[in-house]
């Protein structure tokens, strides 16, 4: 309990250097959250700010492959690790840790949480303008963890698909959110609409209007809709961003995001 406390103690001082920690979920696996916090990440430093990118998900994690920094090494100066650097975005995971791509984390929650609060203490993140953490679907230890222990968190980016299932899941998110006396930021609806590339028309493969129902429901913002595309697939399974390296279309849609997060947080 004590080493607990005393980690505590060391994420507080980080923290300090940290100004907006954001916290990237949802209710239900296989929207595209990951995707979504990769790319917001690298939206935000093609806006300007200093960006951290923090992988609570210890059971799935694919962030540093990607933001494309399968290759980079970890180091460390004196008891603290240095974050690698990875498309101007510095980054920690287990994934780091690990021997291989395939190796299994099996813990339960209390060596979760210390994980967690080491990815901050013991982590040399410097001055940050955000830090962006990507949790596991659901609302288990880890966003539980997250809330309870980072206090300049401003709030969760909820991320949800068009479909009646992904809202269900998506609507116990937000109500754990409010239940922790956070703030939703907003929604994200990923996979909204693919653009046929032969005759350029919006076809909405997996329902239409869901994630603005939802936000009409718990009278939030629709922050964004993010297409359907090939190309984020492919470009992500190959640790390009397409933040960066997307078309116009899809790269304008995650800068969009990006500055409309700047403006929640900074100015309004």
């Amino acid at each position: 309990m004590a080493n607990i406390q005393e980690m505590k103690e060391k994420v507080n001082r980080k923290l300090e250097n940290i100004n907006n920690v954001i916290l990237v979920m949802s209710g239900k696996g296989g929207v595209g959250k990951t995707t979504v916090a990769v790319n917001l990440a690298v939206a935000l430093a093609l806006e300007g700010k200093k960006v951290g990118l923090m992988d609570v998900d210890l059971h799935g994690p694919d962030v540093v492959r990607m933001l494309g920094g399968r290759d980079v090494q970890l180091s460390q100066v004196g008891d603290e690790i240095l974050p690698p650097e990875v498309n101007g975005i510095k980054v920690i995971s287990i994934s780091q840790f690990l021997e291989g791509d395939n190796q299994a984390v099996i813990w339960r929650g209390p060596l979760k949480t210390g994980a967690i609060l080491q990815f901050i203490g013991d982590v040399a993140w410097e001055d940050l303008d955000y830090l962006i953490i990507d949790a596991p679907p659901g609302t288990g230890d880890e966003p539980l963890t997250v809330f309870q222990n980072i206090n300049k968190i401003k709030g969760a980016l909820i991320v949800t698909s068009p479909s009646q299932v992904s809202q269900d899941d998506v609507e116990r998110a937000i109500n754990f959110v409010e239940k922790m006396n956070k703030k939703v930021i907003g929604i994200v609806e990923n996979m909204s609409y693919f653009i046929c590339p032969n005759c350029k028309t919006k076809h909405y493969i997996f329902g239409e209007g869901g994630g603005r129902k939802l936000a009409q429901k718990y009278n939030l913002e629709l922050i964004a809709e993010i297409p359907l595309n090939t190309m984020i697939r492919e470009n992500m399974d190959d640790g390009k961003p397409v933040a960066y390296f997307g078309t116009p279309e899809i790269t304008d849609s995650f800068v969009s995001l990006a500055r409309r997060i700047i403006d929640k947080i900074e100015v309004e």
